[in-house]
């Protein structure tokens, strides 16, 4: 959703307060497509501060379906995201690195790429269904947390293999 900020960059110290929502309904990133499972409208607060730059400032929840790293059910996971980010007025060439932004192209602020980067930056490093999550089985593919397999458990040290093949042969009938 893009918001016109023209009337706030154009007088000073004058806020304003805007009730909106993001349009998006699955985050799409190189890790995958992950569909929002709910999303609450938010108060977004827009002050131009003695004409030199304009603060932002939003709190939103959204909640993204995950797959569990071990057993790959997908997990709901809730990120409450608070935003307070500034831009200066007048000049918009500032580089990435100086804290550019690219959420804020003329008089226009996309409310979309400001949440998809606070959630991005906010992305859990692991995401389990339960703490005690078996996986699935490397075998047979079996969610180990609903069934159990009938796979062999023990691995062996592939360096010991060929010990192996040598008791393999010689076993006692």
């Amino acid at each position: 959703m893009k918001v016109d900020i023209t009337d706030i960059v154009s007088n000073e110290n004058k806020s304003v307060t805007k009730e909106v929502e993001i349009d998006f309904t699955s985050f799409d990133s190189k890790l995958g497509n992950f569909p929002i499972s709910k999303k609450t409208p938010f108060t977004l607060q827009l002050t131009n501060e003695e004409n030199k730059h304009v603060l932002i400032e939003a709190e939103v929840d959204v909640t993204i379906e995950i797959p569990c790293d071990r057993c790959l059910t997908p997990v709901d996971t809730d990120f409450h995201i608070e935003v307070s980010r500034k831009f200066p007025i007048g000049d918009s060439s500032v580089p990435e690195e100086e804290g550019g932004n690219d959420y804020v192209d003329g008089f226009d602020l996309d409310v979309d790429k400001l949440i998809y980067g606070e959630i991005m930056v906010n992305w859990p490093m692991k995401v389990l269904c339960k703490e005690d999550c078996k996986g699935i089985c490397r075998k047979c593919g079996a969610n180990l947390n609903l069934q159990t397999c009938d796979c062999q458990k023990t691995e062996l040290d592939p360096r010991m293999a060929a010990i192996q093949d040598i008791f393999n042969k010689f076993k006692e009938v």
